[in-house]
């Protein structure tokens, strides 16, 4: 009875450390005897005690917080920048025999590169063609991550720290383009009212009792507000028709004739 004591402890043992389950997104890379065999998963697989040694690698996305990065833009602007990237490991063989630690080494490639390529460009372009500056990111890492077994799938610029002295200078160029868009607007109102007041007043001269009743519309809206006292200017014109029939006419003619001298 006690010889099989030492049998049963060796053969719970043997389960203990060769049994391992690996989860659907887990890889484990074999080592046996420093060599690298396979990587298995998922699922129940044996190793070998003492001989077999395993390194579990997850194949889900992972999530890379790059820090704020000082930076100076082609255009001599400093800022402060930082980023997210996305990747996951499709090799795990490669993930763990190229490099050392491929989270950490991803980590400094990254901030490199984020570094190197937003120095190389203008601030305007960084602010208004993000997209194009977060691809320009993805692929430079993801080439050279490529050998190391990873695939980075996505970067994206989450913040852009400018100074205030450029906050400000953004703000009055704004603020200037703003003004400069209702100007031309206001001159384009005006243009397109001009231009809809010759075409009446041609209308107007091919009938010229169309201006009288446009003369009398306006009385009419001038007596609907309700005021006391109305007044309403006399063209000269209309003037100088009624003056000779007051005898008066030759007489507006001269002090005409004597203002223009």
């Amino acid at each position: 009875m006690t010889f099989f004591i030492p049998v049963v402890l060796l053969v719970v043992f043997f389960l203990i450390t060769a049994l391992k389950v690996l989860n659907e997104y887990e890889r484990g890379v074999i080592f046996r005897l420093g060599r690298v065999i396979n990587a298995k998963g998922p699922g129940l697989i044996i190793l070998i005690p003492i001989v077999d040694r395993m390194t579990r690698v997850s194949l889900r996305i992972m999530t890379l917080d790059v820090p704020n990065q000082d930076v100076i833009t082609r255009d001599n602007v400093s800022i402060k920048v930082n980023a997210v990237v996305y990747f996951r490991v499709t090799d795990p063989i490669k993930a763990i025999l190229e490099v050392e630690d491929f989270m950490f080494a991803t980590s400094q490639l990254a901030q490199t590169t984020l570094r190197s390529v937003c120095g190389g460009v203008e601030l305007d372009e960084i602010l208004s063609q993000r997209e194009k500056v977060n691809s320009e990111i993805q692929e430079i890492l993801d080439t050279h991550t490529d050998p190391w077994g990873i695939k980075v799938s996505t970067v994206e610029l989450k913040y852009i720290d400018l100074p205030q002295e450029m906050q400000r200078a953004m703000a009055k160029q704004a603020e200037a383009e703003r003004e400069r868009r209702a100007k031309v607007i206001n001159a384009q109102g005006e243009f397109q009212a001009a231009d809809k007041l010759s075409e009446a007043a041609e209308i107007i001269s091919a009938h010229p009792e169309a201006l009288q009743l446009r003369y009398l519309q306006t009385l009419r809206e001038m007596s609907a507000e309700g005021k006391s006292s109305t007044i309403i200017p006399l063209p000269l014109d209309l003037l100088k028709m009624l003056a000779p029939l007051t005898g008066r006419g030759e007489a507006m003619d001269k002090k005409d004739q004597e203002s223009k001298s």
